[in-house]
């Protein structure tokens, strides 16, 4: 049997060599996970980890509000990626419409025609453990207080109570809608 020194002195027990600590005092977490951050994100494609952590400030916080993004996908030929969001099936209609801008919003950040293509994928609003997608509904204007106060009078003769706070949320719900105003 013929064993080489490193292999001896394994065996017998012999001291490691203490791990090399760094001598910079604290470090920021990021600097330390940016390693293990760059791979889980090349694995979904994502050369550059902007797009995920700026996502809102990519797309606006109504877009951003709506959809995830999940994957680049690069063709073989190199004309440019597919960019896969999450959304949900309410919201899918509305993004579709809005894919153009979002591609010249995402290819401004890369700097250059990075993404030729958009690709939606639905999903309930929780589940998938792997993504927890939760979307959060844009946040809506208070209702002008005199309106209210006319909406809940208009719902007061209403002898059910459970139905007139029903009829009461749906008119808070049509005051504070957008096109209300």
């Amino acid at each position: 049997m013929n064993r080489s020194k490193a292999q001896t002195t394994r065996t017998k027990g012999a001291k490691k060599a203490p791990p090399r600590r760094m001598s910079r005092g604290f470090v920021q977490t990021g600097g330390i996970l940016s390693q293990r951050i760059r791979k889980a994100t090349e694995k979904r494609g994502f050369v550059e980890t902007r797009l995920l952590t700026h996502w809102a400030e990519v797309v606006g916080e109504t877009t951003a509000a709506i959809c995830r993004p999940i994957k680049v996908r690069y063709g073989r030929e190199g004309f440019g990626a597919t960019l896969t969001l999450l959304t949900n099936g309410a919201n899918a209609p509305m993004l579709q419409a809005s894919l153009p801008q979002i591609r010249e919003r995402v290819n401004a950040s890369y700097g250059y025609a990075a993404i030729s293509h958009i690709r939606l994928t639905q999903t309930a609003e929780t589940g998938f453990a792997e993504m927890q997608a939760e979307f959060k509904p844009a946040p809506r204007p208070a209702p002008d207080p005199q309106k209210s106060a006319a909406m809940s009078e208009r719902v007061s003769d209403v002898q059910n109570s459970d139905l007139r706070a029903a009829l009461d949320a749906l008119g808070q719900n049509i005051l504070t809608r957008k096109s209300a105003s």
